[in-house]
């Protein structure tokens, strides 16, 4: 699982399957308090080969199911309030710019 910006700003949804160094971490940041993402396979689980039945009902909780609906629903909302708050003027994309500034210098 790679969490990069684009996800959000985009409204994605996402299917977290945590492999190594912060992804667990980002994982249980986009799960457990941004409510975006349905959870593959925990960190804890990480050993062993995954069976095709387990991707077959994320994608179905995904596709089917009130809690995807829920999921998809608060991405998309949290999608529009990145954008919103990265908009050129706005306070979040002038401290954006100016760090980047600083670093490039």
């Amino acid at each position: 699982m790679e969490f990069v910006r684009g996800e959000h700003d985009g409204g994605v949804a996402i299917a977290a399957w945590p492999m190594h160094s912060d992804q667990p971490s980002n994982a249980a940041l986009v799960s457990d308090v941004l409510k975006t993402e349905i959870v593959v396979r925990e960190w804890k689980d990480r050993a062993g080969v995954v069976k095709a039945s387990l991707i077959e009902s994320v994608v179905r909780r995904f596709m089917a199911s009130e809690e995807g609906c829920r999921i998809k629903e608060t991405a998309e909302k949290l999608g529009a309030a990145v954008r919103e708050a990265t908009e050129a003027g706005d306070v979040s994309r002038i401290e954006l710019d100016s760090f980047i500034a600083h670093v490039i210098r």
